[in-house]
This record gives structure tokens, sequence and C-alpha cells, in this order.
């Protein structure tokens, strides 16, 4: 399903009956990712996934994004699904989204769950982006599929669940190069580490234990940047430990989600 949001379409599904759980995905994915989530989440939870601005199935217009405009996309969508009180669960991109949206609109959130995600990236770290920008502008998105999935990926569930591995492969494969661009402007530009001690609902901190993309050190300062979050560390995880360790990663998730 689709909604104008904030001057562009938004995709989005809903499925299950209970408290609203929205779920944000990590760049060069979309709401798919979240499919094992979706499963566990739906038989107590009313659950909104989204693709998120230049991705999956939403527009994706050719300029340069901000994290403040897809937090202002994603509160057009629940004014207009008038979704009330929700929970958040946002990886890796999705996670600075929410980040941004809980400081922009105090009060919205339930409760917030940031997964292998960072809230600020160091200057030097930059160049990263800008060479990806200009990979994927002058050859398209298939040079970038093979490193992502290695940095996403430990080795060894690379070498174990091909069929997983190749789904997430198309996803990156798939994603608009102008929606990659678009995000890759928007990310390196984070820099909210300073405010986040005024997040005033209840915070989980997810993170795999071998993420290399955003490691185990900068879960950990959004973890002491605000007072009472929780953290967890997932053994045999890396970036996207939500499907790496999804077992763990959704008895971590529904354990605080019950709890709040």
């Amino acid at each position: 399903m689709k909604a104008l949001c904030n001057g562009i379409r938004i995709n989005y599904e809903i499925e299950g009956e209970g408290p609203w759980v929205v779920m944000s995905h990590s760049l060069a994915c979309h709401l798919g990712m979240w499919d094992e989530q979706a499963q566990a989440l739906k038989g107590k939870y009313k659950v909104l996934r989204f693709d998120t601005r230049g991705h999956g199935q939403s527009d994706a217009p050719a300029t340069a994004y901000t994290l403040e405009q897809m937090a202002d996309d994603l509160h057009a969508l629940l004014q207009q699904l008038n979704v009330q009180a929700p929970h958040f669960v946002g990886l890796s991109m999705g996670g600075m989204i929410g980040m941004t949206y809980a400081l922009k609109y105090p009060g919205v959130f339930r409760s917030l769950v940031l997964c292998d995600t960072t809230s600020r990236y160091p200057a030097e770290l930059r160049s990263v982006w800008t060479d990806r920008i200009k990979l994927a502008t002058e050859k398209g998105m298939e040079p970038l599929v093979e490193p992502t999935l290695k940095r996403w990926f430990t080795e060894s569930f690379l070498a174990q669940r091909p069929p997983l591995v190749e789904r997430v492969a198309a996803m990156i494969r798939n994603t608009p190069v102008a929606g990659y661009v678009g995000c890759c402007h928007a990310i390196p530009q984070i820099d909210l580490t300073d405010r986040l001690h005024t997040i005033d609902c209840p915070v989980q901190v997810i993170v795999g234990e071998q993420d290399a993309g955003t490691p185990v050190t900068m879960a950990r300062e959004i973890h002491e940047a605000i007072p009472g979050s929780e953290m967890v560390i997932l053994p045999n995880a890396s970036h996207l430990s939500n499907l790496e360790q999804a077992e763990a990663f959704n008895r971590a998730l529904t354990g605080f989600l019950g709890k709040h």
C-alpha cells in the first residue's frame, strides 16, 4: 500500500493486531528485511513496516536527502495512518531515523529499539560515503553488492546461508541509485550523541558482536548517552543481526517490548 507523505509516495505494509510496532530498515534494503521479525510480532502487535524514501517501492527523488527529511516522511505516514504511541525499531539507517525522529517529535514513541546503528560518524570516515556515492553514480549498484554483503554478515553465515544472503543481495542490487545516493548524503551527517540524553522513552540498544560498520563501541556510546537504556550484544552476528541471529534478536526484542 502507498501513502503520499511529505511530497513523496511511501510504500508500507501492516500486519497483526495490538499495540503498534513501527520498523525501519537499513540502507540498500527494504521492508522485507524485517520479514522474520514481523512474523514473530504480528500475533501480539500491529506491525507497520515501510520502505524509506529512495528504497523498495517508495519514490526515489534524485536529490541529496537528510535524516530530518526522512523523519518527516515517517511523521507524515504515522499521522495519515493514525498510529498512536508506537514502539519503534530501526536498524542502521533505520536507527538513525528513529533517533532523529525521537528528538524532533518527543513524546510520540512508546519505546525505541536501536539496532546496529550510530549516533555520530567521525569526520575521517566521511570519505567512505563519498566513494560509495561515486561508485553507485558511475557504475550502478552491482559493484556494491559483494563488499556490502561482506560488511553485513560474518564469513560463516555467508557460507552457510546462501538463500538468505541472495535475498539480501537482491535488495542491494535493486535499490534505486538515486535513493542510495540520496541516503549516502544523509547518513554521514549524523551527530546526535550530545542530545540523546533528552530522549524520554525506554530505549534498547542491540548490536552484533562482530558488526564492523557500526561496531559495539558505537552502540555503547548510544547506550551510555541515554540514561536507563538497555544494551544487548548478540554473539556471532555482524551488521544485519536481525537476520544473522534472528532467534536471539527476536528474543531480545520481544522481551523488551513486553516490558513496555
